[in-house]
């Protein structure tokens, strides 16, 4: 099962029974206008993309209550914007160090989690249109928030395991729903926005059809 609703995702949890998601790997908006209405302001080494603005309201403390009554686990990006919200410690945080030297852009990006463990680091360049992988990796932005597909890799490859049904609540670019689909997962996704969930609609089929027409059937490599 791997499924995109274009809807609220308040909506939809309120619909879903207690601990229904093994684990919800998600990425609100922040509220700190980064939002892509001024996406191309502070760029210096490659032409500015015009990225539709989304809506870049923070959640609210139901929507932190919702999620944690419908998933057993949680990866929350941003979370250092929101701790007055989720109000639990946690001894797991996750960085993502975007390796993207000396800009005005954050060095790294955090996620609160609840596993009990210690913290990790995942090291990735992820500044424009400069990239951990280039070439026929490369990854073409279409949200002003999008992350890196081979970030949601590497939580699935340590925090998820087969069988397991993933959740992201603010889809956006679609990346985690790619990655959910390579590592074999279970994974539903909720975009509000019309606009950027028929582009994630677009983005995944092109991949799905990519893998389809490389991957041997017989031997899945």
């Amino acid at each position: 099962m791997n499924i995109a609703y274009n809807m609220d995702c308040m909506e939809a949890m309120r619909r879903m029974p207690d601990k229904w998601f093994d684990l919800a790997v998600v990425d609100p908006m922040y509220g700190i206008g980064e939002n892509g209405a001024k996406s191309g302001s502070r760029a210096k080494l490659a032409k500015r993309i015009d990225y539709k603005p989304v809506d870049d309201t923070p959640p609210d403390e139901g929507y932190f209550l919702e999620l944690f009554r419908v998933s057993k686990n949680q990866v929350i990006w941003g979370a250092n914007h929101f701790m007055a919200m989720i109000s639990r410690n946690a001894s797991c945080w996750l960085v993502w160090d975007k390796d993207n030297g000396n800009t005005n852009y954050a060095d790294c990006e955090l996620a609160w989690t609840n596993f009990p463990e210690s913290v990790r680091k995942f090291k990735y360049l992820w500044s424009g249109m400069r990239q951990e992988k280039q070439g026929a990796n490369h990854q073409y932005r279409i949200h002003p928030c999008e992350k890196p597909i081979a970030l949601y890799a590497w939580i699935f490859s340590r925090y998820a395991k087969p069988g397991d049904k993933i959740l992201d609540t603010h889809l956006g670019s679609g990346s985690s729903r790619i990655a959910a689909y390579n590592a074999g997962l279970d994974f539903v996704g909720f975009e509000i926005d019309s606009d950027y969930f028929q582009a994630q609609e677009r983005r995944f089929a092109e991949h799905i059809a990519q893998v389809s027409f490389f991957v041997d059937k017989e031997t899945n490599e």
